[in-house]
C-alpha cells in the first residue's frame, strides 16, 4: 500500500475510452435525432477506434495521467481543450487522407469534438470525484534526516495524496522517545492507520517488537524510502550503500528488455533520421548566412558512454570561439541542435532512453566528489532521461556537485526501475517538453 493511488492512471485512462465511446453514441443520436442503426455503428467504429488510439496518446503527452496533472482539477478544462484542439486537428487530417473509411469529417466530426469535450470534463470532474472520493486518511512518520522533512512538507502541503502526516517522530532524538506516549497513544488518538517508517535505520530497531503488535490493529506499514521513491522519482542518497546496490542493481544485462530497447532505438533512430534530413540544409544555411559564424557544420563532442567507455557524440555546432553564435541560439532553442545524435543512438553509443552522457572532464570531478557516481555508466546514456525530466536545475557545462548529487539520485532511480513503460512514459514526457518548447 502507498499513499498515492497507483490505480489512478489506469482509472483514468479506462474511463476516458469508456467517454470516448458513449460520446460516439451520443453523437449519433444528436447527428440522426434516433438511437443509432447497427450499419451507422459499424461504418464509424473502426476508424474512430483508430483515432481514439492516436488521442489517448496525446492524452499521455499532455500529462492527463501523470499522478499531479491528473487531479488538478482547475487547469483540467484548459488541457482538455488545448488537447482536443490538437486532436480535432489530427482526426481532420485522418479522415481526409484516409477516404477509403467514408467520414465525412465536417458535421458528424465537430459534433464529436463538443460532446466528447464535455462528457471528458463530467466524467474527470465529477464521476471520477463522486465515486473515487480522496478521503484524508492519518499516518505516523518515524524517521530522520531531510527525506523525512520532505516527505512531511510534500504530504501535508499538498492535495494530491489520499494520506497526511498527523505525527512524526524523529529518531535523532530516540532516546527521549516514549514508546506509549509517542506512538501508542498518537496512534489510537488520532485514529491514525499507516506508519510510514525508516526500515532501514538501526534506530529503528528496538522499536520494532512493540510496533508488531499494532498490526493486529489494522495498522499498515510501510517503508519510508518506497514511499520517498513513489512520490518524488528518486532514490534517496542517505540510503545508498554498497548494500543496496547488492540488492537493486544488476551489471548483468536484462536480455529480453535489452534487446527490444535496441530494436525500438534501431527503428526509430533510423526513421527519425530520414525524416529529420530536411533540417541539414537549413542547418548549413543558417551558419551560412551569418557573418560572424565561419567553421565546419557539425560539432564533435567526447562523452562517457557505457562502463566508462569513451563515446564521441555528434551535434549542429552552435559556438564560434566558445561563444553562442545567433544560428546556434535557434538552433539550441529548438533542439535541431542535436539531430545528428539520432546517428549516435543507430550506431549504438546512445539510447534514446538513458542518463544523459557526461562529459569526461566532468566526470572525473563527479567520480571523486559524489560518492558512487560512476553506477550511472553501468548503462547506455541516452537523449533524454528521467533525470532531464524530473530535476528542475540541472548542472550543465560547470561542475555543480550538489545539483549533480540530486541528478544521480533521479539517474538511480532510473537504473533500478528500468523498463519500456518507464522509457515509454519518459518518450512521452520528452514530446510533451518539445511540444512546449520547456528546456531543463
Amino acid at each position: 500500500m502507498t499513499i498515492v493511488n497507483k490505480q489512478e492512471p489506469i482509472i483514468l485512462l479506462l474511463g476516458d475510452i469508456i467517454s470516448l465511446y458513449i460520446s460516439l453514441w451520443l453523437m449519433f443520436f444528436i447527428r440522426y435525432f434516433q438511437i443509432p442503426t447497427e450499419d451507422i455503428i459499424n461504418t464509424h467504429l473502426l476508424p474512430f477506434s483508430i483515432l481514439f488510439l492516436v488521442w489517448i496518446v496525446f492524452f499521455f503527452i499532455a500529462g492527463l495521467y501523470e499522478r499531479h496533472t491528473s487531479l488538478v482539477r482547475r487547469s483540467l478544462p484548459s488541457t482538455l481543450l488545448k488537447t482536443q484542439i490538437i486532436n480535432s486537428v489530427i482526426a481532420v487530417l485522418f479522415f481526409y487522407f484516409i477516404p477509403s473509411f467514408g467520414i465525412t469529417p465536417k458535421t458528424n466530426l465537430f459534433i464529436y469534438i463538443l460532446v466528447s469535450l464535455g462528457i471528458l470534463l463530467l466524467w474527470r470532474l465529477v464521476v471520477f470525484k463522486l465515486f473515487f472520493p480522496k478521503k484524508k486518511s492519518k499516518a505516523l512518520l518515524i524517521g530522520r534526516g531531510e527525506e523525512m522533512k520532505e516527505l512531511r512538507e510534500e504530504i501535508n502541503v499538498s492535495k494530491y495524496y489520499g494520506y497526511k502526516i498527523a505525527h512524526s517522530v524523529n529518531l535523532d532524538s530516540i532516546e527521549s522517545v516514549d514508546l506509549k506516549e509517542d506512538i501508542v497513544d498518537e496512534i489510537y488518538t488520532n485514529d491514525i492507520d499507516m506508519i510510514i517508517i525508516d526500515t532501514k535505520d538501526d534506530a529503528v530497531l528496538p522499536l520494532l517488537p512493540h510496533l508488531y503488535n499494532l498490526m493486529f490493529s489494522n495498522i499498515t506499514f510501510v517503508d519510508m524510502h518506497e514511499i520517498y521513491e513513489d512520490i518524488f522519482g528518486k532514490v534517496p542518497l542517505s540510503l545508498v550503500k554498497h548494500g543496496w546496490f547488492l540488492e537493486n542493481v544488476r551489471s548483468k544485462p536484462h536480455i529480453m528488455y535489452d534487446a527490444l530497447k535496441r530494436l525500438m532505438d534501431i527503428f526509430i533512430s533510423f526513421i527519425l533520421g530520414i525524416l529529420t534530413l530536411i533540417f541539414y540544409p537549413i542547418a548549413l544555411i543558417l551558419m551560412i548566412f551569418n557573418k560572424d559564424d565561419r567553421g565546419p557544420l557539425f560539432y564533435v563532442d567526447k562523452r562517457i558512454g557505457r562502463n566508462n567507455s569513451d563515446i564521441q557524440i555528434f551535434k549542429f555546432r552552435s559556438m564560434h570561439q566558445n561563444k553562442v553564435t545567433k544560428a546556434g541560439y535557434f538552433l539550441r532553442r529548438s533542439r535541431i541542435d542535436e539531430l545528428p545524435q539520432l546517428w549516435n543512438v543507430l550506431k549504438g553509443d546512445l539510447s534514446l532512453i538513458g542518463p544523459r552522457p557526461e562529459q569526461p572532464a566532468l566526470g572525473k570531478i563527479y567520480g571523486k566528489e559524489v560518492p558512487y557516481y560512476n553506477i550511472r555508466h553501468l548503462i547506455k546514456p541516452g537523449l533524454s532521461g528521467w533525470a532531464q525530466m524530473r530535476q528542475e536545475n540541472h548542472p550543465h557545462h560547470e561542475a555543480d556537485v550538489e545539483e549533480t548529487k540530486n541528478k544521480l539520485s533521479y539517474d538511480l532511480y532510473y537504473i533500478k526501475n528500468r523498463s519500456l513503460l518507464l522509457d515509454l512514459k519518459i518518450a512521452l514526457q520528452t514530446i510533451k517538453t518539445l511540444l512546449s518548447r520547456e528546456g531543463r
